[in-house]
């Protein structure tokens, strides 16, 4: 009789998604769901677990070298500042991403949340549910997207198709990142390469899509807020650790910027003492972006084809390994 090697999936899931993955796990593979996102839950699944699957949850040194039959570790998704991978390197322990099966979604939620803000959705609900006939008052303090500047904090997968999006809003793209891309590319998109602060001076939508990592922390602080417009927004898809959140909130209080747009925050979920909540000039979701069912069935057979591909000693796609 064939073992079956063993997958951990570290995040809690709702039951439909867990029939889901058994319905797509690959043959010779069986899976075990962690309960809760607790560490002694993880612990319990990973002692002999070949391989682990995670979303948002944390894999440290120590959950690493608590599964010694650990061969691979595969992100729901692109980010990877929840694991150690400086411990996974330690032992070996390659990391893969899904690079790309979200890509569109998220994209399409930076557009929401664009809309959203500049057109004051939430206050406007919430003053409508309240009674509240507020359109004349909407007239003189809403915006437009149609014609705006669009900046792009990162230009990788999900920046792209924010930009490939846009097209229909005879927007500017500009972006800035770590490289500028080949010229072609810039033609593809219609976006221009600017240095960060021509970004922030320039945008009047500043949209985040840059992973957290020692570079990106904080890269949006008090400083780099007093640079934006008064009428710019900040949108936020990606993690919350790259804005300085306190900063965030004062220039949002004091009306130094328009508005901001945020799926991410640093602590998730949120405390709902958080001043975040009580602001007119904002609009929350809770990291969502991804969340949709097309996105959740190619994300699941992503990972699985690159467990099963790495089970059987085949190479993976580059752009699925994290260096």
């Amino acid at each position: 009789m064939m073992t079956l090697k063993k997958i951990a999936f570290l995040t809690p899931s709702l039951p439909s998604l867990r029939i889901q993955m058994q319905e797509l796990l690959p043959e010779g593979f069986s899976i075990d769901f962690a309960a809760a996102n607790e560490r002694e839950c993880h612990r319990a699944i990973l002692k002999d677990a070949d391989y682990v699957f995670l979303g948002a949850s944390y894999l440290d040194e120590d959950l690493i070298q608590s599964a010694p039959r650990l061969k691979m570790i595969q992100k729901w998704g692109i980010g990877v500042d929840k694991i150690d991978l400086k411990a996974a390197a330690k032992r070996g322990i390659p990391v893969a991403i899904t690079n790309g099966s979200n890509a569109a979604q998220v994209a399409e939620h930076a557009l929401l949340l664009m809309l959203a803000t500049l057109r004051k959705f939430s206050y406007a609900q919430k003053s409508f549910y309240a009674g509240k006939w507020i359109n004349t008052e909407l007239r003189t303090t809403c915006l437009q997207l149609t014609g705006k500047t669009v900046g792009l904090f990162g230009f990788g997968n999900i920046a792209r198709q924010v930009a490939k999006q846009l097209q229909g809003f005879d927007a500017q793209i500009i972006y800035y990142s770590r490289r500028q891309v080949a010229p072609e590319i810039e033609r593809q998109y219609n976006a221009s390469y600017v240095d960060f602060e021509t970004l922030l001076k320039q945008s009047d939508i500043l949209s985040l899509h840059a992973p957290y990592n020692d570079q990106t922390r904080e890269i949006i602080q008090r400083e780099s807020l007093m640079m934006m417009k008064p009428t710019a927004i900040i949108i936020n898809t990606a993690r919350g650790e790259l804005i300085e959140e306190a900063a965030l909130v004062q220039a949002l209080q004091e009306q130094r910027i328009f508005g901001a747009g945020l799926d991410v925050f640093v602590n998730e979920p949120p405390s709902m003492t958080n001043p975040l909540f009580s602001l007119d000039n904002v609009v929350l979701t809770p990291h969502a972006a991804a969340s949709v069912k097309e996105a959740v069935t190619k994300i699941v057979q992503h990972g699985f084809h690159n467990i099963a591909c790495f089970e059987k000693g085949q190479a993976l796609d580059p752009a699925d390994l994290v260096d």
